[in-house]
């Protein structure tokens, strides 16, 4: 069955500050009841400029997903994703476990190497050079991997190190997931092939198709089944009502963000998103993440048939 995830990026809901995670919650809750299988919130400290800016509000991710683990009964929960820069790897490995523990076995991982340059230097993060965030990277999977597994393990590296580090309790999952972020084609699939148990990819068919005939390569090279990899992408979500509607919805967004970032969204009515996703489905993607920015409880309470639809469609 294909699986689908729900991402809540936004919290400007015009409420008093005390009365956000309410919000926020009574959205998972509506998310899991028309059936979601996953739920994502984003690792940043400052709102995104599409969403608002640094002048809109933004919560912690690792602390909201603790709060919704206790709100919530059947859905993964992770970041999509976690920006390696901004937590030591072995503290972050606790606070997944933490998470795992917490949700009964629902934690999930999301990381990458991270982008927003505003917030690492308004926050005094460093932010290296690409290479030296991908290199971290492959450490800080590495050790996560194996504070997942073992009670004690130690690593060496060149950026990050562990000595004897104990991880208690321990996960309650046999194996926390972790999922690689990110497409680059020479590093982060290759680091997907390598550690990972899923991928986040972004882009239109073809795009996607091709990304995923790259990372099978890289599986192929060290050795392993493609099948072991689970491919998740991530839009926004646009549903309209009619041609007009969904030409000046494309119109906007190409304005705003430029004609490349157009495939990231899903826009049009339901049986054209639909239709896109089963293309999708047929390349490969298994899980499909949506974002819908500025939804209510009471609309995401009406996507079940939209939802169902999604999960019926055959690989």
């Amino acid at each position: 069955m294909t699986k689908v995830g729900l991402q809540l990026p936004n919290f400007t809901f015009g409420v008093p500050d005390d009365e956000m995670f309410d919000v926020v919650a009574a959205l998972a809750g509506a998310a899991e009841d028309v059936g979601v299988d996953s739920l994502w919130v984003m690792d940043h400290f400052f709102q995104l400029p599409a969403l608002g800016g640094p002048d809109q509000p933004i919560l912690e991710a690792y602390t909201l997903l603790g709060a919704l683990a206790a709100r919530t009964r059947t859905a993964q929960l992770g970041t999509l994703v976690t920006g390696v820069t901004y937590r030591n790897p072995a503290l972050l490995a606790k606070i997944v476990t933490t998470l795992d523990v917490i949700s009964k076995g629902r934690a999930i991982l999301g990381i990458g190497a991270a982008w927003y340059d505003v917030e690492h230097l308004a926050m005094g993060f460093g932010f290296p050079a690409v290479k030296a965030r991908m290199d971290r990277l492959e450490e800080a999977v590495q050790i996560c991997r194996a504070m997942f597994d073992a009670d004690h393990t130690s690593f060496a590296g060149r950026h990050h190190s562990t000595d004897d580090v104990r991880n208690l309790p321990r996960p309650v999952q046999r194996r926390i997931p972790i999922m690689i972020g990110g497409g680059g084609e020479r590093r982060t699939l290759k680091l997907v092939a390598q550690y990972a148990d899923a991928c986040n990819i972004n882009g239109d068919e073809s795009t996607i198709k091709h990304k995923i005939g790259v990372l099978r390569g890289h599986c192929s090279d060290v050795g392993r089944d493609p099948s072991e990899v689970s491919i998740t992408r991530l839009a926004a979500v646009f549903r309209t009502s009619s041609d007009d509607e969904t030409r000046q919805t494309r119109e906007f967004i190409k304005a705003q963000a430029g004609e490349d970032y157009v495939a990231q969204f899903d826009i049009g009515s339901d049986d054209e998103i639909l239709s896109k996703l089963a293309r999708l489905r047929e390349v490969g993607v298994e899980e499909f993440i949506l974002m819908f920015p500025f939804a209510t409880p009471a609309q995401l309470a009406d996507l079940g048939p939209f939802v169902a639809e999604i999960k019926s469609l055959p690989a």
